[in-house]
């Protein structure tokens, strides 16, 4: 069996039960670091064979995984939080699925929900993004996507881009409230919330990995939809392929542009 299972995103007391019977029980661990990983299992006197598994080597290490499984079992960690999230593990879960080979998730902590339900803000519609685009122009173009979504936005950022970024965001989205917390479960963990024009003029300690919660837009935009479909068209596309196009990137329910593609199928 091949186990994904959920570390401390900084606590090392934050330890589920269910993933240390099964580290303990598994014959090998593929870590994203092993000396991060290595003082993790030396805190509950875990000593295991441990392989090296992190975005650079991940399409590779699948098939040693793989093939380890078939003899015995494994874990797959990272250093924090879930397999998978903003972390490796995605590559290897959609091998195993399209072989056909069974696996199981071990839930536990997690840092984007953590920072949403301190945020304050909308916890019953929410969008994980995680990581932004490193240049602004690129980035600038994704926010432009979410910017009319009505759900409450988490996004993940490093420290010596935070400025930028929070900058980026209150150019294409607005004066919102947003959430920002750091050093999550750590003895400085901290979180500031407000405007973001009250957060820009706030002094940020630079430390720690960031997530950024921020507010889902708040204005009742007026738009022609048959306005949005027709442009669309007019470019090339297809109907069917510009009410998916549209939906995703103005958030509007599909039935919706449906509706009013038949009325400018009949103009």
């Amino acid at each position: 069996m091949i186990y994904f299972c959920a570390t401390p995103i900084g606590n090392l007391k934050d330890m589920g039960i269910r993933t240390l019977e099964i580290l303990r029980e598994v014959d090998v661990i593929a870590c994203e670091d092993t000396r991060v990983s290595i003082k993790l299992l030396n805190e509950y006197g875990i000593k295991k064979k441990l392989i090296s598994y992190h975005k650079f080597n991940e399409r590779a290490k699948s098939d040693e995984i793989i093939k380890l499984a078939s003899e015995g079992d494994i874990a797959v960690i990272t250093d924090a939080g879930l397999p998978g999230i903003s972390d490796p593990g995605s590559v290897l879960i959609k091998r195993l699925i399209e072989e056909d080979i069974d696996f199981r998730v071990i839930p536990g902590a997690n840092a984007a929900l953590t920072a949403l339900v301190s945020s304050g803000l909308d916890t019953e519609h929410f969008l994980f993004y995680g990581f932004l685009n490193s240049k602004s122009s690129h980035r600038k173009k994704e926010l432009q996507q979410l910017k009319t979504l009505k759900h409450t936005i988490i996004f993940y950022e490093s420290p010596h881009r935070l400025k930028e970024t929070l900058e980026d965001i209150f150019e294409v989205f607005g004066d919102r409230k947003i959430s920002i917390s750091r050093e999550l479960t750590k003895l400085y963990e901290e979180t500031i919330r407000g405007k973001l024009s009250e957060i820009l003029d706030t002094e940020i300690t630079l430390k720690g990995e960031f997530v950024i919660v921020v507010e889902g837009s708040t204005e009742e935009e007026e738009l022609d939809l048959g306005e949005l479909l027709r442009d669309k068209i007019n470019s090339g596309m297809s109907k069917s392929k510009a009410v998916k196009e549209i939906a995703k990137e103005r958030g509007i329910p599909k039935n919706e542009l449906y509706k009013a593609s038949l009325e400018v199928e009949d103009e």
